[in-house]
């Protein structure tokens, strides 16, 4: 049977997402053929689609999402056919079908619906390492997220603040800082100025982490928002990748820690995949974590999704529908 797959022939605007017809798929050794039930939409796809990030042309964006396993490759054990599993590691996810290695999957439990399962791979996995691996704030600690509105910083803020942990947001209109609020965040800025609101709010110390996903337009006042050996986790670049600076700021702001953390470095393993991924079912389950889809489109529709991700015109997380 063949699959539609939305397909980028040349590197270009968001035209250039156009629907295919393209070859059946069969699951190779330690493989799953999976079908599409909803497609997680991502920056990365803006920057791979438009020619910032290279790829080899034609090219199928796409690594998040979620569906039912058809057929299983030579190897897998702990899969079957019929069971409905998530990933954000999977190949060529804008289409109808898609495969992915085994050990990269997650079943998903009873009880979680499939846009739900779609919605939290990447922006959830990336929320949980952010929180407890690439940061150490604790308990009664304050910490700053910057696009606090956005899919990561919604989730990131109810993980830290469900830890006792104080949390500062930004974001861009009074609309998201409401949502940011509403997540849990007991201050939502908007961006100009917050540098002196956020030293205003801890008395003049700074906050212990910076967690920052703008980067260029904010990177330079997230560091001074810092307290003496705070960290700044920058982990995207959505106003433009940070330039080379002079490492001795750090020294001079407080003996500062920067990091420039990517989730396949907090996957590394099936323990640490299943530990992750455990955590945030289970937070779902019990209703203490609220995974905010902001916007659907059909899968033949990819074009406006990037159209509406690149114009800031969407909160929480942006799905295909195939």
């Amino acid at each position: 049977m063949s699959v539609r797959a939305i397909t980028v022939e040349a590197a270009g605007g968001p035209e250039v997402l156009v629907m295919r017809e393209t070859a059946e798929l069969s699951p190779g050794p330690g493989e799953l053929l999976v079908q599409t039930a909803a497609v997680g939409v991502n920056f990365i796809e803006t920057y791979q689609r438009s020619g910032v990030y290279p790829v080899d042309l034609p090219f199928v964006p796409g690594t998040e999402a979620a569906g039912t396993v058809l057929e299983v490759g030579p190897g897998v054990t702990d899969f079957a056919s019929g069971d409905l599993v998530t990933t954000a590691q999977g190949i060529a996810t804008y289409a109808t079908r898609f495969l992915v290695d085994a050990d990269r999957v997650a079943r998903v439990p009873a009880g979680i619906d499939t846009e739900t399962a779609a919605a939290l791979p990447m922006q959830g996995l990336t929320a949980h390492y952010l929180s407890t691996s690439s940061s150490h704030p604790e308990p009664g600690d304050t910490v700053l997220v910057h696009a606090g509105a956005g899919g990561v910083g919604l989730l990131l803020t109810q993980l830290l603040t469900a830890r006792g942990v104080r949390v500062i947001s930004t974001a861009s209109t009074p609309e998201k800082r409401e949502l940011s609020r509403a997540a849990g965040a007991t201050e939502a800025l908007a961006y100009d100025g917050f540098l002196a609101r956020v030293r205003d709010l801890t008395d003049g110390d700074g906050v212990a982490v910076v967690y920052d996903g703008v980067g260029r337009a904010t990177f330079d006042d997230s560091l001074r928002a810092l307290r003496v050996r705070g960290e700044l986790v920058l982990f995207g670049g959505s106003s433009g990748q940070v330039p080379p600076f002079d490492l001795q700021r750090l020294n001079a702001g407080g003996s500062l820690s920067v990091t420039r953390p990517f989730l396949g470095h907090f996957l590394r393993t099936p323990d640490e995949r299943a530990w992750r991924f455990g955590e945030l079912f289970d937070a779902i389950s019990r209703g203490d974590l609220d995974v905010r889809i902001g916007a659907r489109f059909p899968l033949a529709d990819a074009a406006d999704a990037h159209r509406a991700l690149e114009g800031r015109a969407t909160t929480g997380k942006v799905l295909l529908i195939p």
